[in-house]
């Protein structure tokens, strides 16, 4: 069993036990794994040990990743998740690329995204992302402000409003 693989193992037994603590089905809890730095070599070892959903923040490698592993034409297709800032130069390559952003906080980026979101795939998933503390260091939008951005992201036609997220 490769590294990956006994990683991963070990980390959806912790899952499984937690869920078990709490009351909760496993099989409702899907794990996000971080691929940003590691090569489409890394994400392959992932796969064939049953990892499906992918979180990149580096949207240039992710989506020269993302080609490598496509092109390999596997069985299941993957989800990839943007996790983190699309600048307003991105937003075609996350819109084309993506199933899921986790870190939309301006409408200007929200139009972008669902302007240039392919006809032929289904709506993006996206979260506002939420700076609850007011950091300067943290991106995301003013509490105060979230409620109006996800009124307007709700209507747009290729976004699919999922949630928020913060990182307190």
């Amino acid at each position: 069993m490769t590294t990956i693989a006994n990683n991963l193992q070990q980390v959806m037994g912790r899952i499984a036990q937690a869920c078990q603590a709490a009351g909760r089905d496993p099989a409702q809890v899907g794990l996000l794994a971080v691929s940003k730095t590691f090569g489409a070599d890394a994400v392959l070892e992932a796969v064939a040990a049953g990892q499906r959903a992918f979180g990149e923040n580096y949207i240039q490698e992710a989506v020269e990743k993302i080609a490598q592993v496509a092109a390999l034409g596997l069985p299941q297709p993957l989800e990839w998740h943007c996790i983190g800032p699309v600048q307003s130069n991105k937003t075609r390559l996350v819109a084309e690329h993506f199933d899921w952003v986790h870190t939309l906080d301006r409408l200007k980026t929200a139009q972008r995204l669902s302007e240039q979101r392919p006809a032929h795939l289904p709506p993006l998933q996206v979260c506002i992302q939420v700076n609850v503390d007011g950091g300067a260091s943290k991106s995301g939008v003013a509490p105060v402000d979230a409620l109006q951005l996800a009124r307007a992201v709700a209507q747009m036609p290729r976004l699919c409003l999922r949630g928020v997220m913060s990182i307190p």
